[in-house]
């Protein structure tokens, strides 16, 4: 629970702080880049079961914690850069 409230809040001071440095459209990109990294860390369990996905190359699960674990690279990556 609460690496679902603190994702969500540095998301959402993301989307707070990049509208206005740039505009609307940067804002809106960012957030559709912001979507992959929570729905990796707030339901990793469920991300880890799937298999297949159109790709043979997927063939077993990943572990919840490597999931989530991807999903905080991901979303603290701008930070990082």
């Amino acid at each position: 629970m609460k690496s679902k409230t603190i994702s969500g809040t540095i998301a959402a001071l993301y989307l707070f702080f990049s509208y206005p440095t740039a505009n609307g459209e940067v804002a809106f990109t960012l957030g559709i880049f912001l979507i992959l990294p929570l729905d990796c860390i707030w339901f990793s369990e469920a991300m880890g079961g799937f298999t297949g996905l159109g790709m043979p190359s997927i063939t077993t699960t990943t572990p919840g914690w490597a999931v989530a674990f991807g999903g905080w690279l991901l979303l603290l990556l701008p930070v990082l850069i």
